[in-house]
């Protein structure tokens, strides 16, 4: 699983210095972490949407979008999906109260 979200992000990665104009990615990285925000949000939107329709082929569909486009969020940050996956592998088998309740923020 995680072998295709290394896959995928890096191409993201590599796309960093590329020609905006024959790279979507490159085109969103080049115009800057409002641009990528907007796009996060407007897939985040289109998930809720698909989920309030119960369309599970939608969902998915969506969700691969927004999963996507936070991967570019990611990058622009110089961070990667593994990041997100360590992050994800260390609240295994927490409680997600006690998590939460363990937070500084």
């Amino acid at each position: 699983m995680t072998d295709i979200l290394t896959q995928i992000q890096n191409v993201v990665d590599s796309r960093k210095g590329a020609n905006p104009e024959e790279s979507y990615v490159a085109q969103l990285l080049h115009k800057g972490g409002d641009k990528i925000l907007k796009k996060v949000i407007e897939e985040a939107g289109e998930v809720l949407m698909a989920s309030k329709d119960g369309d599970k082929e939608h969902i998915v569909y969506e969700t691969a979008d927004l999963w996507f486009h936070s991967m570019i969020l990611l990058a622009h940050h110089g961070l990667r999906a593994e990041d997100v996956i360590a992050e994800l592998a260390r609240r295994q088998g927490l409680s997600g109260l006690a998590e939460k309740a363990a937070r500084t923020e």
